[in-house]
């Protein structure tokens, strides 16, 4: 069993940036290894404290045979981690999806490639039990620390009890909750959870409800738990949103912290208007108006604009940005122009010798 170090333990429990890795491609659909690992040194430079790789963002077709794609991506992003050869704490994330023998084995392959957790999906698992989830949670965590995934509906997650959650934060290994219920109610239910368990103080609450991500920043959840008050906070996010303009939203979690360490009103409002822009920013780039279907393009297009991307393409053709959705990431370029990191990237793009 894979044990998280005490070092990248504390790092995460004191909260940090992990963006969701995308996949880059060329022209011909075909794996770009020069352009991902490029993406890989901007999240490092931005100074994220992670990477998510194999996930969502990264496309799930990665699995399919006719890519073969998982441990491509596992592997490269892993080399440019290793060639920066940092002195500050950095948490590799590998995706880890399917039914139990999958996932054990995606499990062993991010182990191999030196990943530090592995985030679970519950995606695809409708004819699966909760107790067999729970199961199959137990024998990945034998491999690897978990992050867990709370993941809504409406892409391939389900609704999960407060039984089960509180069942799955007393699993041993289990490190970390990406919460993406985008619900409050369901999000009440895993902050619940990790308050009424004894590993309470030892579970990393992460947010990946991208249309509240600054009030779950901002959150403080306070319960009575046999008499005694118990807080839990967000630690920090697992985001598929800051795959782009991530030195702004490093920039943005340090706000939090320092409002939460000195708070005066001014810093507060200044949060709360930055909370609504960022969930007006993320509609657009994941695409809510059509039920998300061009999350991933959206991304992808941003980063294309930026130059950090070639292109938009995705490895299932029919992935692509819906009517209208190019202009409106226009639009929020021009409504919100504080929130981009496009200076950043074009110094990024300049030591690194690429013509953008």
């Amino acid at each position: 069993m894979k044990k998280l170090n005490n070092r990248l333990k504390q790092f995460l429990m004191d909260g940090t940036v992990l963006p969701a890795h995308p996949l880059c491609l060329d022209e011909n659909r075909q794996f770009d290894e020069e352009n991902q690992r490029l993406l890989t040194n901007y999240y490092i430079e931005s100074g994220a404290g992670g990477i998510a790789v194999g996930v969502h963002s990264t496309q799930f077709e990665i699995r399919l045979p006719e890519h073969n794609l998982y441990e491509k991506v596992l592997k490269v992003s892993a080399d440019v981690v290793k060639e920066a050869n940092l002195d500050r704490p950095f948490i590799k994330i590998a995706g880890i999806c399917g039914p139990v023998e999958q996932a054990v084995a995606e499990a062993k392959l991010a182990v191999e490639y030196g990943y530090d957790m592995g985030l679970l999906s519950m995606g695809g698992l409708q004819d699966l039990t909760e107790a067999q989830i729970l199961d199959r949670t137990r024998a990945v965590a034998a491999v690897i620390p978990v992050f867990g995934f709370y993941l809504q509906p409406s892409v391939g997650g389900r609704i999960f009890t407060y039984e089960f959650w509180a069942e799955f934060v007393n699993i041993e290994n289990v490190e970390a909750i990406k919460c993406a219920s985008f619900n409050r109610y369901q999000t009440l239910d895993v902050v619940r959870a990790i308050a009424n368990s004894p590993r309470k103080d030892v579970i990393a609450l992460y947010t990946g409800n991208d249309d509240n991500i600054v009030s779950d920043l901002l959150s403080i959840y306070r319960f009575n738990v046999n008499g005694k008050e118990v807080e839990v906070q967000f630690r920090g996010g697992l985001l598929g949103h800051w795959a782009v303009w991530t030195s702004k939203a490093v920039e943005l979690l340090a706000k939090v912290k320092d409002f939460k360490s000195n708070p005066t009103e001014e810093k507060w409002v200044d949060l709360q208007v930055l909370s609504n822009q960022t969930t007006d920013v993320n509609a657009v780039l994941f695409d809510v108006a059509h039920g998300f279907h061009g999350c991933i393009p959206g991304i992808h297009e941003v980063l294309r604009r930026q130059g950090l991307m070639k292109g938009i393409w995705c490895l299932n053709p029919n992935e692509v940005l819906s009517a209208g959705q190019y202009e409106e990431l226009t639009r929020i370029y021009q409504d919100y122009p504080l929130l981009n990191d496009d200076a950043f990237v074009n110094d990024f793009l300049q030591r690194h010798k690429v013509i953008a």
